[in-house]
Order: C-alpha cells, then sequence, then structure tokens
C-alpha cells in the first residue's frame, strides 16, 4: 500500500479538521524525501559521468602516449595554435599565419585549402601530409614530413566550429626509406634499361611483359613504351621460337643468326639467349630475352675477310708486277758492253754505239766487288769465261757507272761471237743496273711480310676482341640473369660486385681500345697535366687497386714515400700505367707479394739532369722470360694467349711514358723469379 493511499484512508477514518495539522506535516515531509532522493539520483549521475570523462581522458592520453603523437589545438576565434602534447611546435603557442611559414612552400596551398574546408564546416574531420621546417626558418630548412589527422570542435548553436583538434605523426623514417627503396628500384631500373645488351620479358604464356631501351630499338618499337605488334605477338609463336621451346617446359636456349621481321622492318644478324626464371617452389614466373646485334661485328668480319681477299689478291698482282718487271729489265738493255780479244779490251756503251768507259781485260776483274766470286775468279782466262753463254748477278763498283757511290748490283748477260772461220773473237752482252730492283725486292719482301703479318694480327685482334668483350658481356648478362633469384642480400651484394667488375673489365677493355684508336689516328696520347697532391692520390689509387687482389696468398705492400707531394701530372694517364701494372702482375702473381711505390728520382738527359718522378709495380709472380722482356711493350704482344688480355695495355704505357717525355721499361731476372715494371717522367715538385 502506497503512502497516499494510506493518507487517503486516514482522511476517511478521523475528522478533517482534526488532522489537518498532521496531514500538512505528512506532505511536507514526503516533499522534503522525493527531494532527497532526487538529489541522490543527480549526485551518482553526476561521479559517474566525471568518473567517465576521467577514464576516458585517461585511456586517450595513454593511447596519444603509446603512440608518441604531437597534439595541437587551433583557437580558430583567436588564430593561435597552441601545443597539447608532444614536442614539434617549440613555444606552447604559435599564431597562425607564423605556423603557415614552416610548411614547405609547395604544400601551403593545398594545406590551407583543406584546413579552410574545415573552417567552413564543409568537413568533421580531414587528414593530409605536409613537409615542416624543424629548424623553424633558421638556417638551411630540415623537414620533417608530418601526417595530420584533424577533427572539428563544435559548441551548441553553431553551424561552425570554435577549433580544430590535429593529431600530428612524424612520418619522416617512412618517407626516407621509401625513398631509398624508390632509389635502389630506380637503379635496378636504370641498370636494366641502359644495359648495352637487349633485354626484355615475358609472362610464363609468352606475353611481353617489358623491355629495355636496347631491346625497343633493336625490335623498332612503335614507341618508347610499347609496340602493337610484340605485344600482341606470343613468343612461342615466333620464329625461331616456335619450333625450339616448349611452350609447357621452355629450356635455356642460345643462337646467333639473321632475324627478319618484316612487320618491323627487321633484317638484322642477332645473337639471342632465353632463359627461363624459376622461383622457389620450381613454378615458371618469367621467360627472359637477351639479345645483342651483331650486325656490326659480322660486317667487320665479312670487312676483314674482303680485306685478306684482297691482301692476297695485292700480294698475287705484286708478284705478277714483279716477274713483268723483271722480264722487261731482261729484255731491255739499259747498257751493252762488248769484249774484244785481239783488242784486250771490254768498252761499255750508252746504246748500242757510244762507248761511255772501257777498260783492258787485264782489269776486268778488278770493276766486280765480290773477288771470291766464282764467275770473277773465272775472269783470269777471259777467253774460256766467256766462250759460253752467261748470266750473271754481282755488284760492281762505282767507277763502272760514276754516278754511284757505294757497290750496284747489276745482271750481267752475254754471248760468245766468232769470226766466219769459227774463232772466237769475243762475246757481248748487256749489263744492267738492277740496284734499285734489289732494294725493291727486298723492301717489298718486307712489305709483303708485314702485310701477312697485318692481315694476320687483324684476323688475331679480331677474334681476341670478340672474346674479350664476349667474356664479360656474358658474365654480366648471366648474373643479372641469377639477381633476381637471389634470396639473401649477401647473395645479391656478392652478384652486385661480379656485376660491377665484369663492367669495370669491360670499360678498361673499350679504353684500351679507344686509346689504340687514338694512337694510330693521332700517332700519340694526349697528355693533360694538373696540379694535384700525388701523395694524396697515391694513396686513394692503392685503394682501389689493393680490391683487384683475388689471391689470399698474395699481399699487396704500398711505399708511399712522402706525406704530401704537389705536382703537375695527367691524373688519368698515371692511374691508366698503375692499373695496367698492377693487372698484369695480379694474372701472373700467386703467391708472394705485390708492391706498388714510386719516389723522386733525378736523371741526365741531354747532359741535362732533370727531376722526375720514378713509378713502380714489383711483383714475385711468373717472371719474364729473356727472350721476350724486349717485345712486352709491342702492340698486341702477349706473355701467355690464354690469359685473358688484349696485349694493348703496356703499348699504351710506353705511349703515354713518350708522350710525357719519359721512359720505360720492366726488370726481369726471367722465368719464376718475378719482374718490376717502372716508368719515369720527368716532374718538378712544387711548393706550397
Amino acid at each position: 500500500m502506497t503512502i497516499l493511499t494510506m493518507i487517503y484512508h486516514l482522511l476517511f477514518a478521523v475528522s478533517f479538521a482534526a488532522l489537518w495539522p498532521l496531514l500538512l506535516l505528512i506532505v511536507v515531509l514526503l516533499a522534503l524525501a522525493a527531494v532527497l532522493v532526487q538529489n541522490h539520483r543527480v549526485r551518482r549521475r553526476v561521479r559517474q559521468s566525471i568518473a567517465s570523462a576521467t577514464s576516458t581522458y585517461e585511456m586517450m592520453e595513454k593511447a596519444l602516449k603509446i603512440a608518441d603523437n604531437d597534439v595541437v589545438l587551433y583557437d580558430i576565434p583567436g588564430g593561435i595554435i597552441r601545443r597539447v602534447r608532444g614536442t614539434l611546435l617549440i613555444k606552447t603557442e604559435l599564431k597562425a599565419e607564423d605556423f603557415r611559414k614552416y610548411i614547405h612552400p609547395e604544400d601551403v596551398e593545398r594545406v590551407l585549402a583543406t584546413v579552410y574546408q574545415v573552417i567552413d564546416g564543409k568537413q568533421k574531420s580531414v587528414e593530409y601530409s605536409y613537409r615542416w621546417d624543424i629548424n623553424y626558418g633558421v638556417g638551411e630548412p630540415q623537414w620533417l614530413y608530418i601526417r595530420n589527422n584533424s577533427v572539428a570542435e563544435y559548441v551548441a548553436g553553431k553551424d561552425k566550429p570554435v577549433s580544430i583538434i590535429s593529431v600530428l605523426v612524424d612520418e619522416t623514417d617512412i618517407h626516407r626509406q621509401q625513398e631509398e627503396e624508390e632509389g635502389l628500384a630506380q637503379r635496378y631500373r636504370k641498370i636494366f634499361e641502359d644495359s648495352i645488351v637487349g633485354l626484355s620479358f615475358y609472362s610464363p604464356e609468352g606475353w611481353l611483359l617489358a623491355a629495355n631501351k636496347m631491346m625497343r630499338e633493336i625490335c623498332h618499337f612503335d614507341s618508347e613504351e610499347s609496340d602493337a605488334f610484340f605485344s600482341k605477338m606470343n613468343l612461342f609463336d615466333m620464329a625461331p621460337f616456335n619450333e625450339v621451346l616448349d611452350r609447357y617446359h621452355p629450356n635455356e636456349y642460345l643462337a646467333c643468326s639473321l632475324s627478319v621481321v618484316p612487320e618491323r622492318k627487321m633484317y638484322i644478324y642477332l645473337e639471342i639467349g632465353v632463359h627461363p626464371i624459376y622461383d622457389e617452389e620450381g613454378k615458371l614466373v618469367y621467360l627472359s630475352v637477351a639479345a645483342r646485334d651483331i650486325s656490326e661485328e659480322r660486317r667487320l668480319y665479312m670487312q676483314a675477310k674482303k680485306n685478306d681477299q684482297e691482301i692476297q689478291k695485292i700480294n698475287e698482282s705484286i708478284q705478277l708486277y714483279e716477274k713483268e718487271l723483271r722480264y722487261m729489265m731482261e729484255t731491255c738493255g739499259l747498257q751493252a758492253w762488248r769484249i774484244t780479244l785481239d783488242r784486250d779490251v771490254i768498252e761499255f756503251y750508252s746504246g748500242l754505239s757510244t762507248v761511255q768507259r772501257q777498260f783492258t781485260l787485264k782489269q776486268l776483274q778488278s770493276i766486280f766487288y765480290n773477288q771470291e766470286d766464282e764467275f770473277v775468279r773465272a775472269l783470269d782466262d777471259p777467253a774460256k769465261a766467256i766462250a759460253k753463254p752467261l748470266s750473271y748477278m754481282g755488284r760492281m763498283h762505282p767507277r763502272v757507272t760514276q754516278r754511284d757511290v757505294e757497290p750496284q748490283w747489276v745482271q750481267i748477260n752475254s754471248i760468245p761471237e766468232y769470226d766466219s772461220q769459227g774463232n772466237l773473237k769475243g762475246a757481248f752482252g748487256v749489263w744492267r743496273n738492277i740496284h734499285q730492283l734489289m732494294e725493291k725486292q727486298e723492301q717489298l719482301k718486307r712489305e709483303t711480310e708485314r702485310a701477312n703479318d697485318s692481315g694476320r694480327m687483324k684476323s688475331v685482334f679480331l677474334a681476341n676482341m670478340t672474346h674479350e668483350i664476349r667474356t664479360p658481356l656474358n658474365a654480366i648478362v648471366g648474373f643479372s640473369d641469377v639477381l633476381p633469384l637471389l634470396s639473401t642480400p649477401e647473395e645479391r651484394q656478392e652478384m652486385i660486385r661480379l656485376i660491377m667488375d665484369n663492367c669495370d673489365m669491360l670499360l678498361r677493355l673499350v679504353n684500351d681500345i679507344q686509346d689504340a684508336a687514338s694512337l694510330d689516328n693521332c700517332g700519340s696520347v694526349e697528355i693533360r697535366p694538373a696540379e694535384i697532391d700525388f701523395s694524396k692520390f697515391f694513396d686513394e689509387l692503392c685503394e682501389q687497386l689493393q680490391q683487384r687482389l683475388r689471391e689470399p696468398t698474395v699481399v699487396f705492400i704500398k711505399e708511399n714515400p712522402y706525406p704530401t707531394y704537389m705536382a703537375m701530372i695527367d691524373e688519368m694517364r698515371i692511374r691508366q700505367v698503375y692499373t695496367n701494372f698492377v693487372t698484369n702482375a695480379v694474372k701472373y702473381t700467386h703467391q708472394g707479394h705485390i708492391k706498388v711505390g714510386y719516389r723522386k728520382e733525378w736523371r741526365e738527359e741531354n747532359g741535362e739532369s732533370r727531376e722526375g718522378l720514378y713509378l713502380y709495380c714489383e711483383d714475385t709472380g711468373d717472371g719474364v722470360p729473356k727472350e721476350m722482356q724486349d717485345k712486352l711493350f709491342e702492340r698486341f704482344f702477349k706473355l701467355n694467349d690464354y690469359i685473358q688480355g688484349t696485349g694493348l695495355g703496356l703499348s699504351i704505357c710506353k705511349a703515354i711514358a713518350h708522350a710525357c717525355h719519359g721512359s720505360i721499361g720492366m726488370e726481369s731476372e726471367g722465368q719464376g723469379h718475378g719482374s718490376t715494371f717502372w716508368m719515369w717522367i720527368p716532374c718538378v715538385e712544387m711548393k706550397k
């Protein structure tokens, strides 16, 4: 029963007038009780709200601390940005117009446009990124990449926010990592794109995925990006792949042939290689195709072959010309002579009638240079010597012609003359000065040998160059194919190092060929001296040269006698000389040491003492046989044909030494005793 019901019954039980004071008291007590109950409920709700707000605040504070984020509040009416927590804002408060000064100029317009959307009430929350100068305009800017999450704060009765609360996240490390990864990816793309070999990748089904610049040039793509024909043509449907590749289990393929694609006006000779790439589970993921345009190489080969044929024709023509010339000299008398026995005289004619010179028969022997010749000794009895036709070639003293100062080669032909009774009365013949012909024959012989040697050297050089260039190229292509299959950074780094070593080898080979071509065209190398600290340059050079050692049993020794040495030299050429010296030493040294050094050295030249630098490389390698030491600095000479090299390096070093007005040489006790290669160039130390 409720209190009101009880009061109702009580009113009916007693008289109304007698219970009025009691009734009034009860009503007052009930009202007071109701107020107390209501106050208790309100206080309890307030405490719960405060506890809930405190808990929420503590949770948010802990979350911000865990995330290590900065929080700022933008007071829109006051135009003030306040730091709530964090360290990005040095000051507790910062004016809005000052805040925007430290945003990167390229980001200011975008950031302001985004913030104004929140200020205007168009967006409740926004997220954007910008670059922030942590140095606040002092000195060089130091940009941090900031991600901003902003939420608008409203008050009742207003449709636009009064403040913006922003959580700032520093993503600088993430951006730097992304930039590094992108830079690494760009480097790999550049290696792929700038390769001197045409490279392309196909899907396992045979559709074109990517092709580098060289491949696009070889295949005459429509544009720098793609090609309609090759994009629609399946690899397994193109010749010759449709005949040699298994569509479902493709194998390695390497060929060299004429490639003809009429749709792309291709008519070139290519060296083509197909390499299937599998993942760790043995699933085919890519097909790589490498192509190298060997049309120029083939043209050079055909040209060399044609040159050889022309040289052979020239040699045959020379031989024919020599034969015809000899016949003409035999049939065209340059001077006639006659022996008359009864007059005891030999007469030389110009033409057939005019006597130019004459000697007695006793003087006949004296006009010949070689007195021991069988024909000359037979002239002791002239009648017996000329009694039969003869042909003699020898040398005569200059007094026969009076125009020469040295003995001349002559050819003598004669037939005996008889009178009507058959008695020998003398002989008649012609003598020919074949001195020039003999010299021409010797010269022709030398030139023929040199032409033959030149042809052989060109053929050997072409074959050697093809091999030398192909070796690093094959390594680069092979290691590049293997590179995507490697799983660990160490393996990739080692593979990249091998690729770079072969690139360096290829670059040095091309440089040697260019220098050799420069020697052929200009006769000497160009020297460009510049002022450098040779001691510092030598230390840096030795650090690079030491990397060429691969044998753990070989020690690299550096001898730098001076802390500093200022000089005017061609840094590139000196580096080239040292590199050739050390490269040869590494090839032939398998234990012991390779020592590289230099020193000041004075030398006497033309009666004058000159200061210079003595550069040397000493090794304990195989040494050089005595009989081969004179040929070491000749072009194309190789001590061992089975060791990689072009035979150009030392000849280029010799040309550099001569261009510097210096000298070059080597010292070796013989095979098995090591060797020392040196170069001396005039150089005066410059005082600071």
